[in-house]
């Protein structure tokens, strides 16, 4: 860095002090923390967009969201330029600016990094950030920190691009790096666009009236968030969706309190506004930013809900996405060698249930250790890869590659065999492409997939939902003093570490029907994450507490939880 560049760093960046006695780690979920000691943060966070911007000479996100947390919490993270989580290359230093204690400490990690990094500011194209919010009542201060730190970079650009979803924000910073427009209003059109050629592709057979159409709305929590409020614009302009949101952030409820899909998974009960007369329906739930979907049911007379979530989700679609696959693939063999790679990722905490089903379909699928940021790597390796975790967070990938061979596919059908079967198929495909988010998770496009491939199938929710049936499992917290003590292999499926506890769980775990156990150290507190299935949920649970009493003698933990 020049003198002038670091003159300005020292002259803005004493307006933003670090809080005092707080250590702050970028994880998955970027930085997230109790809103009030978030500005200096922010505005270092802020510095870092433009920085790589700078090194990567395109335009990065930055989105200041808490996502499922309470309102009272905020966070921020970056976007990368095709739309994906930041490099985790540079976490470290996301991490170390974080927490540097003074300016001068500040700007010299900066200007280390940015010597070790080789980022010159004499480029072409200045930084260029575009940002984002949700509607949390901290978002607009700490957007202008943000604003702050990128202006700190000289010649650094911001464009605020509103309250926003999460994923809406994704999208618009892998559409504007691959040039083409990316407003929320062309959001909005490419979903619809997509939305409606598959619609439009559903089989005579399994087309519904208008008044059957009426009669089978989805019920939508919004968790109080920003996710409701763009679901309502969005049918507002889709004729074709018949939609009826609850718990928008317009209303009375606070976000996150009792509502939302991370609530609704975790808890398995009715979130706030759904009640006994929606036994029977149709209803999903949004998370705070609107990058997780679960669907569920309503149980009558109980408060407790039968979970459609991430696991069914994905099998619902693999399920249409091979069934498109094989349409094209039996047609092609005399003229074409090609044949699509579909790939199924999970994480160990996936339902057995659930990877059993889609291997029994003769897809390939692969574990990967927690975490989207494996998950997605691992998708990209197919031509066209899913992945969902049960929490509802998950999207579709499709390679470059399969992508030139169905528009190929498609101008040849269109000339040979137009409205086959066939080219039906590869339309429905290319539509599911830009439908889907390829950025990251988003809970409105998965919705409105979710409705077509169930007009589509003609499948009521009970229909989908019984694909497969759940194995009851329990998952627990061991407290210990050093949670590094504990090492993983095989996507977080083997304990490697201390020696002797991997045999200690599997002579608990061979004792139950369809017994399967696994720990894995937390990523962010001193504790053991206990996973346990078992073909009861009681043995589920003594399973479970099994395996929380061997950590526990491993290593000398305090309690379980």
């Amino acid at each position: 860095m020049n003198e002038e560049q670091r003159s300005v760093l020292l002259k803005s960046s004493p307006n933003f002090p670090p809080p005092k006695g707080v250590r702050l780690s970028y994880g998955t979920a970027g930085f997230r923390e109790d809103a009030t000691i978030l500005k200096s943060t922010v505005y270092r966070i802020g510095i870092l967009a433009a920085l790589r911007s700078i090194k990567t000479q395109s335009v990065i996100g930055l989105m200041i969201t808490a996502s499922h947390n309470r309102v009272s919490d905020n966070g921020v993270k970056i976007a990368d330029p095709n739309g994906g989580m930041l490099s985790q290359f540079w976490e470290p230093f996301a991490d170390s600016i974080a927490n540097a204690s003074d300016p001068h400490q500040l700007v010299l990690l900066i200007d280390d990094f940015v010597r070790k990094e080789e980022i010159s500011f004499n480029g072409n194209r200045a930084a260029e950030v575009l940002l984002g919010r949700d509607t949390r009542p901290s978002g607009e201060s700490l957007l202008d920190a943000a604003k702050e730190g990128i202006s700190s970079i000289i010649g650094a650009v911001s464009h605020d691009m509103g309250i926003v979803t999460t994923p809406q924000l994704h999208w618009m910073v892998r559409a504007r790096n691959m040039g083409l427009k990316s407003t929320e209003h062309d959001y909005f059109q490419q979903l619809l666009q997509s939305y409606r050629c598959l619609l439009d592709l559903i089989p005579d057979g399994n087309k519904t009236n208008k008044t059957d159409r009426l009669n089978d709305k989805v019920l939508v929590d919004g968790a109080n968030g920003v996710g409701g409020d763009k679901l309502e614009i969005f049918s507002e302009i889709c004729d074709g969706l018949l939609v009826e949101v609850r718990n928008s952030s317009k209303g009375e409820g606070i976000l996150n309190e009792l509502v939302g899909a991370d609530f609704v998974q975790k808890e398995k009960v009715l979130p706030v506004g759904f009640g006994p007369n929606d036994a029977g329906k149709r209803c999903a739930s949004f998370d705070g930013d609107a990058d997780r979907l679960v669907y569920f049911l309503v149980q009558p007379g109980s408060s407790r809900i039968e979970l459609v979530d991430g696991d069914k989700i994905l099998s619902l679609f693999a399920l249409f996405i091979k069934d498109q696959l094989s349409v094209i693939k039996d047609e092609g063999k005399a003229h074409n060698s090609y044949q699509a790679r579909l790939g199924i990722v999970q994480t160990a905490y996936a339902n057995g249930a659930s990877t059993s089903f889609l291997k029994n379909l003769g897809l390939d699928v692969a574990l990967t250790p927690t975490g989207v940021k494996f998950l997605h790597e691992k998708a990209l390796e197919y031509d066209i890869g899913i992945y969902f975790e049960a929490n509802g967070h998950g999207t579709i990938l499709f390679s470059e590659t399969v992508l030139t061979w169905l528009e190929d596919k498609n101008r040849e059908y269109s000339s040979i065999s137009k409205d086959s079967e066939e080219q039906k198929a590869v339309s429905r495909l290319l539509a599911v492409s830009k439908l889907i988010n390829q950025a990251v998770g988003d809970a409105l496009s998965g919705l409105l997939l979710v409705e077509a491939v169930l007009r589509h199938t003609g499948w009521s929710i009970q229909k989908w939902n019984e694909l497969y049936t759940d194995l009851p499992s329990r998952q627990l917290k061991v407290k210990v003093v050093d949670r590094t003590s504990v090492v993983t292999a095989n996507a977080e499926t083997v304990a490697v570490q201390p020696a002797g506890i991997q045999d200690a769980i599997d002579a608990q775990t061979v004792k139950y029907r369809h017994g399967r156990c696994f720990i894995r150290p937390s990523g962010t507190e001193d504790v053991i994450r206990v996973y346990a299935e078992a073909a009861t949920q009681e043995e589920a649970d003594s399973l479970a507490n099994s395996v929380a009493k061997i950590v526990d003698q491993f290593l000398g933990s305090g309690s379980c939880h």
